[in-house]
């Protein structure tokens, strides 16, 4: 068996090189290095895709996700929930506004924000009376959307701005509603990494609010009011490059045929590994996008042993989230102790990710599932 990839970047190009050179061809020629025409083309392009009315490009996920919260006025005082299973991107934007992530727990099968441990950790706030509740950051762990049809009901009832972190959701849904189209707001982040990644940092945020879009628009190139020297709000530096729109373009048309492929091989993992393992759930009216292949082992020494055995055969294995967000050292001051949210602290404890992208091929698959099943 030659070298196995994690993701394989390597095959992707191989395949798209061709469209990918001519484009970062064409910008290299141009000159056009910030804010070229790629970029408001790519814009367009990601609104066509998740069916939203409006597109920003920004230098990263990360600012993808603290554009709309500034934009919102969230900050002191504010209370905005947050999965506690989930990268520390999701907390961190809300402590950088200000406001206090509130952790909530998680489901099981899907890995994704718990309706129900929102409305327990909503209704411990109201009671405390220390914060306001503000919003909510419900995250599309690794491809699979959120409950939102739930989460939104929630949010509408209680008047809760919703943020969807789509940074692993890019290419999922919801019957005909895709990622990126959830909340009142949502991000997504191109990191290399991703289902649809680019050569660095890279991000997307998406909207319906025409008002909210002109005021993160204003926010993404330092506040600038009528033009650029013209600074009407504290704001960023969080535009896109022209060179990294350039380089998903080609990825963009290409995304489709390389979501199926990855859920070809999720179906081919899932039917090898369902005996021994605990594979991914789609809830039915889903569909996943399957960024990251995640299995649960039944604790974590099988886990170790899982993973140690993939290792001596060759096979990368990673662990997605070792630590979870309320037990992080910077939010010790919060309180959490061991036992408040008990499944986010089980998967932090069970879960590992196994090799998958859209050019894996069905001899690896079966070569990974074969060391798995030998253990």
């Amino acid at each position: 068996m030659e070298k196995i990839a994690f993701n394989d970047l390597e095959a992707q190009y191989r395949c798209l090189k061709k469209e990918i050179d001519a484009q970062i061809a064409e910008v290299l020629e141009n000159a056009h290095f910030i804010s070229g025409p790629q970029v408001k083309e790519l814009e367009k392009a990601l609104c066509a895709y998740t069916g939203r009315k409006y597109c920003l490009a920004t230098s990263s996920g990360t600012a993808a996700l603290l554009i709309p919260l500034m934009a919102k006025g969230i900050g002191a005082g504010d209370a905005v929930f947050v999965p506690a299973f989930t990268f520390f991107a999701s907390a961190e934007v809300v402590s950088l506004v200000g406001a206090t992530p509130v952790f909530c727990d998680c489901e099981e099968d899907t890995f994704a924000l718990d309706p129900k441990s929102l409305l327990k950790q909503l209704e411990k706030v109201r009671r405390e009376g220390k914060l306001r509740p503000r919003g909510v950051v419900a995250v599309d762990l690794f491809g699979h959307p959120a409950d939102f049809p739930r989460i939104e009901e929630i949010c509408r009832e209680n008047g809760l701005f919703l943020l969807e972190d789509a940074a692993q959701g890019f290419g999922g849904a919801i019957g005909e509603r895709k990622a990126c189209s959830f909340g009142d707001c949502s991000g997504t982040s191109f990191f290399p990494a991703k289902s649809l990644g680019c050569y660095g940092d890279g991000g997307a945020i998406f909207t319906d609010d025409e008002a909210l879009y002109h005021i993160m628009e204003s926010i993404r190139v330092h506040g600038k009011g009528s033009m650029k020297y013209d600074n009407v709000r504290l704001g960023l530096n969080a535009r896109l490059d022209t060179l990294q729109a350039a380089i998903l373009l080609p990825k963009l048309r290409a995304f489709d045929r390389e979501n199926a492929h990855r859920n070809r091989a999720a179906e081919r993992y899932a039917k090898r590994l369902g005996g021994r393992f605990a594979v991914p759930a789609v809830r039915k009216g889903f569909s996943s996008s399957f960024g990251y292949y995640t299995l649960r082992a039944k604790d974590s020494a099988e886990r170790t042993k899982a993973m140690d055995a993939l290792k001596n055969a060759g096979v990368p294995s990673m662990i997605y989230y070792p630590k979870p967000l309320h037990f992080q050292k910077v939010y010790e001051p919060l309180g959490y102790r061991k036992g408040d949210l008990p499944v986010a602290e089980r998967l932090a404890e069970t879960v590992f990710s196994l090799p998958m992208h859209g050019y894996i091929t069905d001899d690896v698959i079966d070569f990974i599932c074969s060391v798995l099943n030998q253990i």
